[in-house]
């Protein structure tokens, strides 16, 4: 064999030889990969992998968060095993250092999301569940307000009245995180219709009284029994409320029918203007406190200072209590009450007695004046 032939079949075998070395190579790195924990993080990481992410974009997802090193690496495993398109999205939490074959079974497989315990009290307007809801972390309080007080979406619901005031029934609910708000609002709704329709079934001559005497319907008597729940705390005192109220809309001696009640002033301030439109001139002055201005406000659709029967809709949400105080009140003939500055009312049936309630216990025994 002459030279320059040597010297060829010498570059042959060092190029075939280095092909191969680089072809087992090559062969290590792949099959070795799926098993290599590469990354730099360590201890527990947690990664969002948003709805919609394929291949590309997790892959990218964990690099940045230190999980895998190679992202090209990473796909072409995930494509090889025919997972690519197989991942779920969620809140992932991730013991590092992990491998890729750990993190492709853990994406295909998905996280369960933990369910989030959250409890509405008694009385909260709409406004406020938003904000309970958000603080959980259940759902968004814009989107929840925004679905609340959406005509076709309350109406698809089959409700009454503009917003879902009212109906979202306060409970202890188990809900996931970062879900629909119309997923919530639909729940809570499903519970008040359940609650409301079992008051009504055990409560026969009740609502048969407040159908036929009354002419209410069933946002009526949801209405009433928000007013019921915003007036006292004392489990005991619904029923006697209820009665006040039921009292005034009833007894042909007591004209004007105005149930003149301070918290529906404050709704019609606060939380009405958010699905009726502008608040009225006097509520735009509104400061936190009822005066005098507020209660002579007849612009304001909410203010039974001025309004003869029930306002427009609920001011709150009323729990079971509540309702069934209106379904079943107690059957007394008073027409008043005020408060006795320890969460407890003083009840009356006339006039002078009442007076008297207001003398000792909201003025020190000061005499009512004649402007009073």
């Amino acid at each position: 064999m002459t030279s320059p032939r040597r010297r060829a079949f010498r570059v042959f075998l060092l190029t075939a030889g280095v092909g191969l070395l680089l072809a087992v190579w090559l062969v290590h790195k792949v099959t070795s990969y799926p098993d290599h924990a590469a990354g730099s993080a360590r201890g527990t990481v947690e990664i969002e992998i948003p709805k919609g992410s394929g291949a590309q974009r997790v892959s990218e997802l964990l690099a940045e968060a230190g999980l895998i090193e190679k992202p090209a690496f990473f796909r072409l495993y995930a494509g090889q095993r025919g997972a690519a398109s197989r991942f779920r999205p969620g809140h992932y939490k991730v013991e590092a250092p992990v491998t890729p074959r750990q993190l492709v079974d853990l994406i295909v497989k998905g996280v369960a999301d933990e369910l989030i315990a959250v409890t509405i009290p008694e009385g909260k307007n709409m406004v406020e569940v938003a904000e309970i809801l958000d603080a959980a972390g259940v759902t968004n309080k814009g989107e929840f307000l925004a679905q609340a007080v959406d005509p076709i979406f309350v109406k698809n619901l089959d409700l009454p009245g503009r917003s879902l005031e009212g109906y979202l029934f306060p409970d202890t609910y188990r809900l996931l995180p970062r879900s629909q708000a119309s997923r919530v609002l639909v729940a809570m709704v499903r519970r008040h219709r359940q609650v409301f329709d079992e008051l009504r079934a055990r409560n026969p001559t009740g609502a048969n009284y407040l159908r036929t005497k009354l002419a209410f319907d069933d946002a009526r008597i949801v209405t009433l029994a928000s007013i019921v729940e915003k007036e006292t705390g004392q489990p005991e005192e619904r029923p006697r409320i209820a009665q006040v109220f039921i009292n005034r809309l009833t007894k042909p001696t007591f004209k004007p029918r105005l149930l003149q009640t301070d918290p529906t002033i404050i709704y019609g301030c606060t939380v009405a203007p958010s699905f009726l439109g502008e608040a009225s001139p006097a509520c735009q002055k509104w400061d936190g406190r009822i005066r005098r201005i507020h209660l002579d406000d007849t612009a304001n659709p909410y203010n039974t200072y001025t309004h003869e029967g029930l306002p427009p809709g609920p001011i709150a949400n009323p729990g079971r209590a509540a309702l069934a105080a209106v379904f079943r009140p107690d059957g007394t003939n008073f027409l008043y009450f005020v408060s006795r500055n320890d969460g407890t009312h003083q009840f009356s049936a006339t006039v002078s007695e009442h007076e008297a309630a207001v003398v000792k216990y909201q003025r020190g025994g000061k005499a009512l004046s004649k402007s009073d």
